[in-house]
């Protein structure tokens, strides 16, 4: 991983890195841009109903709505970075040395925290991202009709964020030697994505009616 951030890097630059033969950015980076790109979609209907003829009454609520997700869109960027460095740490655990007892037993220790690190962060990133399509159904079914299919394209975006990061907490969750600590992560993933499937029917629902 190079010391730019992603956020700092044009879009075929960061295509590019992923694309390459590094392990970073991966998947959970992925996922965080999947989640900072749909709260930018969530931005944009929100300012295209600001200050708008008949939708006076939404100025408030739209405010609202653009302020958090003009912030989760930054949170979401400073997550990708986190997780390319929780994976590059996990990486370092297993280069440590392992020629005692003493040394296997701390890189072992290493390792696992390692693992809880690098599941952590995309955890992060589901959760989060599962939240704002709360936001994305507002703004699908409120907003601007005319930027409708752009909520519902935010949707679309934060369920895949959820779902690429979903698999980054099940690859190193597996891992993880602490039954109740693995067991709690894989639990709250899948319910995440269980609240995930549920938000994006209703948002197809809410598009669906702005169609009509």
């Amino acid at each position: 991983m190079s010391e730019t951030r992603f956020g700092e890097m044009t879009v075929e630059d960061f295509l590019g890195a992923t694309g390459s033969k590094d392990p970073t950015p991966g998947g959970g980076a992925a996922a965080a841009v999947a989640g900072a790109t749909g709260a930018a979609l969530i931005s944009m209907v929100g300012r295209l109903t600001q200050g708008k003829p008949g939708f006076e009454d939404l100025d408030e609520r739209m405010t609202a709505l653009v302020e958090r997700a003009d912030r989760m869109r930054t949170e979401f960027l400073a997550l990708g970075d986190r997780d390319a460095e929780s994976f590059e740490a996990l990486m370092a655990s297993f280069r440590l040395p392992k020629e005692s007892d003493v040394e296997k037993a701390s890189r072992a220790d290493a390792i696992q925290r390692g693992l809880e690190g690098a599941a952590g962060v995309p955890l992060d990133i589901a959760r989060r991202a599962v939240d704002l399509m709360e936001l994305a159904e507002d703004a699908t079914a409120m907003g601007n009709p005319n930027a409708a299919s752009d909520g519902m394209a935010a949707a679309g975006m934060l369920f895949a964020a959820v779902l690429a990061a979903k698999a980054n907490v099940e690859i190193n969750a597996t891992s993880i030697h602490d039954e109740a600590r693995r067991r709690a992560l894989l639990d709250e993933v899948a319910g995440i994505r269980a609240r995930a499937d549920v938000l994006l029917e209703q948002c197809r629902e809410a598009f669906g009616l702005r169609l009509t």
